[in-house]
């Protein structure tokens, strides 16, 4: 039989064996090492976000928002969640700020030239926004307004929870949108729950349409799918 040969395996070196570089420490760089004892050198930022007591406004808010989130929320209470989209929002309040209410120092003025040219046509009332909860009930009632705006964060909501039930019984179309101070600002003042459009210039009539077929579709026809609806519980 023939000799077969045999071939030696070379054992891999051991992985401590391989050789290890050193950093050569600088000897002009002093190595200074940091003391946070009492005394000693600054404390480094750290988030003590956890550790802060918040203003009580900030506690409740946030504590609000949990429990709507844990809480199954009622319809009437959830539809105030549905808000009008950006694009639509932003189109509507470009047209109210074309009908502001007239500051007190514009009315005075106003008044004061009525006085002066003794008629009453130089001075007549311009056409403006409505504000104010019980004035703009009694035009809904009265079914003198156009398009009725309610603010998504009244406090207490018992105040406006009625109202798109309102609207829809006299077929007034209504819109939910964001912010009671952004509706403020509209009218001069910090926060407005509630504004109602009652009438427009000539050249506005096209935009106020547009703006009265969205709201339309989005919440008085979708009004018993929104009434059925119940909100939070995750």
């Amino acid at each position: 039989m023939p000799k077969v040969k045999k071939i030696k395996k070379t054992v891999a070196a051991p992985y401590n064996a391989a050789k290890t570089t050193k950093k050569v420490a600088n000897p002009l760089i002093e190595k200074r090492p940091k003391n946070f004892s009492i005394g000693g050198d600054i404390q480094p930022k750290r988030d003590l976000r956890r550790f802060v007591k918040w203003p009580k406004y900030v506690r409740l808010q946030r504590q609000k928002k949990t429990l709507y989130q844990r809480l199954k929320v009622p319809p009437s209470i959830n539809q105030f969640t549905q808000t009008l989209d950006k694009s639509t929002a932003t189109s509507l309040f470009k047209l109210l700020k074309k009908y502001k209410p007239e500051t007190s120092a514009e009315k005075k003025e106003r008044l004061q030239s009525m006085a002066d040219s003794g008629k009453t046509e130089t001075g007549k009332k311009p056409v403006v926004v409505k504000y104010g909860l019980n004035h703009v009930t009694a035009l809904i009632e009265k079914k003198k307004a156009q398009l009725v705006i309610i603010a998504h964060d009244v406090d207490p909501i018992e105040l406006v929870v009625w109202m798109p039930a309102l609207c829809r019984k006299m077929n007034i179309p209504y819109c939910i949108v964001k912010g009671k101070a952004r509706l403020g600002q509209v009218v001069h003042k910090k926060t407005a729950a509630v504004l109602c459009v009652t009438n427009v210039k000539a050249e506005d009539k096209n935009a106020l349409n547009n703006l009265v077929a969205s709201v339309k579709t989005n919440y008085n026809d979708r009004f018993d799918e929104i009434r059925r609806t119940w909100g939070g519980g995750k």
